[in-house]
């Protein structure tokens, strides 16, 4: 992925006689808050995350639609405070090294499991695409032979995850676990998700595509492993833990950290990588939650994320609110013109996602968004994009204010060199 810099000039008043201010916060107030509210949102994903874990128990014990549905809904659950929680990426290396256990994406779905036959099979930038692992007890990988007769999530992390350094190898996380409760979605950019049935969870006759009894296995690993991911990310951000500890080691550089996950994750991650490419591509399988149909909740709940820092304010899942001084403080204590438009960009981009989830929500699903000379799909889409990337010359112009030297802003070929897209 192309990286953009931004830079600014530090102000010669530096940083400490800003936070020294009468009504500025202490930075460190500021980190606290930033820190509790990390730790309050993977703690309600790991919440979330074991009530996911009870479904699939129950589905694997009775696959009926209903228990089918109940993971299903249980899933949907649980991604919007986990989306909530990607504004530390990028920021926050002890984040960044991690997430790609628990929310890589696109992924080649024929590794775990069965395909439609247009899906096609090994490729020549991936020998592993169609691998199949829900039907292959024992297979050849990287030149080694793997005994997968008991599939664990040992067996995911250890061996299958990346598989042979290709990223589209993507066996653990949110992602596996949809494409084990949904199925391919066939539909292209018509309307309508995977549609799995639970029979190929049965542990009888009624034993739909085969290996049912390793198809439960596989999900009961995989739901098992993003439970023991989220317990270990939750206790990086609790009193002591390391997360926590690294930002709060530095006050400049942890300012940094928190403008820097805002910057990247709207401009370049979200705003280019999940939103533009896709519209340029025209293709479903770009979104985010594809075998779902819930990518519209998951670019709002990114967007929700990075609001919900700046403001210093998080609602969990309990209905609970988690605030504290933030960088809107710092921002008015320097300069009150620009905390009120920061503010006011995060509003407009919030109201074009909400647009953008709105539409979703009743009815016009977000492939269909991504057809092709549907202009209302794209005007959608772009009105997030275009907030986005707004929003983020704002954050610009925050690390300036606040005398920070330099901040590095992930970057998207769909914004910075559409050509090379289609290269």
């Amino acid at each position: 992925m192309k990286r953009i810099f931004l830079t600014s000039t530090a102000l010669a008043l530096g940083f400490a006689a800003t936070a020294a201010t009468a009504k500025a916060p202490a930075a460190k107030e500021v980190l606290d808050t930033y820190a509790d509210i990390a730790q309050a949102k993977y703690e309600d994903s790991l919440i979330t995350a074991k009530a996911l874990q009870a479904a699939v128990e129950a589905l694997i014990a009775n696959p009926t639609e209903q228990t089918l549905q109940a993971a299903r809904d249980a899933w949907l659950a649980s991604r919007n405070p986990y989306q909530q929680t990607e504004v530390y990426r990028f920021g926050n290396a002890i984040v960044d090294d991690w997430e790609g256990k628990v929310n890589a994406w696109p992924l080649d779905e024929g590794l775990i499991d069965y395909v439609d036959a247009s899906y096609g099979g090994p490729t020549d930038e991936n020998a592993y695409a169609a691998l199949n692992v829900v039907a292959n007890a024992k297979f050849s990988l990287g030149g080694a032979d793997i005994d997968a007769t008991t599939i664990t999530p040992a067996l995911l992390e250890e061996t299958l995850q990346e598989a042979d350094g290709i990223e589209a190898n993507v066996a653990t996380g949110y992602h596996a676990i949809e494409f084990l409760l949904w199925g391919q979605d066939l539909h292209g950019t018509n309307a309508g998700a995977g549609e799995r049935p639970a029979t190929d969870y049965a542990a009888d006759a009624t034993c739909t595509n085969g290996n049912c009894d390793r198809r439960g296995q596989y999900l009961k690993a995989a739901t098992d492993l993003l439970v023991s991911d989220l317990e270990w990310m939750t206790a990086q951000w609790s009193e002591g833990g390391e997360a926590r500890a690294t930002l709060m080691a530095d006050e400049a550089a942890g300012l940094t950290a928190i403008l820097t996950g805002m910057g990247s994750l709207s401009y370049g991650e979200q705003a280019g990588e999940r939103m533009r490419l896709g519209l340029m591509l025209n293709d479903p399988e770009e979104e985010h939650d594809c075998f779902s149909d819930n990518t519209h909740n998951s670019h709002y709940y990114d967007g929700k994320g990075i609001q919900n820092v700046y403001l210093g304010h998080y609602t969990r899942v309990d209905g609970t609110v988690v605030s504290g001084p933030a960088l809107t403080d710092l921002v008015a204590a320097k300069d009150a013109g620009l905390d009120t438009e920061m503010k006011t960009r995060l509003n407009e981009t919030m109201a074009a996602l909400g647009a953008l989830k709105s539409a979703a929500d009743n009815g016009f699903a977000y492939d269909q968004m991504l057809e092709r000379g549907n202009a209302k799909g794209e005007a959608l889409i772009m009105g997030g994009v275009n907030g986005l990337v707004t929003q983020t010359k704002s954050i610009e112009r925050v690390v300036s204010a606040l005398g920070l030297d330099t901040l590095e802003i992930e970057g998207s070929d769909s914004l910075d060199n559409p050509g090379a897209v289609f290269e």
